[in-house]
């Protein structure tokens, strides 16, 4: 009897090893939804347009660009952790996965736990950015500027817990300025607030707010990475300014809900990897202010371990508490 047992256990296995397989060779055989916690035109919603377009040429299926907004990305990275693990629910992530788990008292999913990691696909300096009225030429002169008029000036974000939330915070501690956070839900409106004055200053990803400083609607004041950024040669680091306490960079990469089965994470992980190796995409990225960045699931789970140490701390020395 217990013969019997075991060869109908490994029989059983053994069909579900060969099911498996199957599924992962058929791979994909319908449209593939990337899900965007943030709105058309963001940094993320760029990048993954880019591989989007590229990954659907190679599968011959359509990539489904899926913009998510709200609660600063809580919404997006929920429906990716609760989808079906089946390869065609992904989503584009970054630090606000992270951020979420920590500022919600109940986000809605565990930001390891309940996603499978695929790669990194990029980095980009974030850029401070100023409303096109302001009368200051620098850093320093917005620091002193800001200094002068405590709580009279606007800083906003993409929502409580985004990147450009704890950028802006962290940027406000380290120039020892009061300014008023404004969270927003879409990016056009934080473009109009800004062009109209109403909002001073904002620590963008740089892909985001590239089309605007291309049409000198806005003015950029420093980039917050230890070089200067490729697309914008003339603006200078943060360093340079006399700020260079100041450092902050923002990161994207795909996952998957998990249990999504390894064949299909490895293969995703090949062709986009193959993708981001693309000089004309890489060219692409590089001119938007974003830097091709890849490896293996297990690099860019480490990245975001490492992430959320570092992101754990800052929310607490911020003092943001968890709602």
């Amino acid at each position: 009897m217990h013969e019997k047992f075991w060869m109908a256990v490994a029989a059983a296995a053994a069909i579900g090893i060969a099911g498996a397989a199957a599924a992962a060779e058929q791979y994909p055989n319908k449209p593939i939804r990337m899900v965007v916690p943030f709105p058309p035109g963001a940094a993320s919603d760029f990048l993954a347009r880019s591989i989007g377009q590229m990954l659907s040429k190679d599968y011959g299926q359509q990539i489904i660009i899926d913009n998510r907004p709200g609660a600063g990305g809580l919404m997006g990275s929920a429906i990716v952790a609760t989808g079906i693990p089946d390869g065609y629910t992904l989503a584009l992530i970054g630090q606000p996965h992270l951020v979420n788990t920590l500022i919600h008292k109940q986000p809605g999913y565990d930001a390891f736990r309940d996603v499978a990691s695929i790669t990194e696909v990029a980095s980009m300096p974030n850029v401070l950015v100023i409303a096109p009225n302001l009368p200051v030429k620098s850093v320093s002169d917005l620091i002193a500027y800001a200094k002068a008029r405590p709580g009279q000036l606007n800083i906003g974000s993409a929502g409580v817990g985004s990147s450009s939330h704890l950028a802006g915070e962290m940027f406000k501690a380290v120039a020892g300025i009061d300014v008023v956070h404004v969270p927003f839900r879409l990016l056009g409106d934080i473009f109009t607030e800004m062009i109209a004055g109403r909002v001073h200053l904002y620590v963008f990803p740089l892909p985001a707010v590239m089309p605007m400083l291309q049409q000198a609607k806005l003015r950029p004041l420093a980039v917050a990475t230890p070089r200067r950024a490729v697309a914008l040669p003339d603006v200078p680091t943060m360093a340079e300014s006399g700020l260079p306490a100041f450092r902050s960079e923002s990161w994207f990469g795909i996952v998957a809900p998990a249990k999504t089965p390894p064949a299909i994470i490895a293969q995703l992980n090949r062709d986009i990897v193959r993708i981001l190796r693309d000089p004309a995409l890489a060219e692409r990225m590089l001119a938007q202010g974003a830097e091709p960045v890849f490896g293996t699931p297990e690099q860019f789970l480490k990245l975001q371990q490492d992430e959320y140490a570092r992101i754990r701390k800052l929310v607490k020395d911020i003092g943001i508490e968890p709602r």
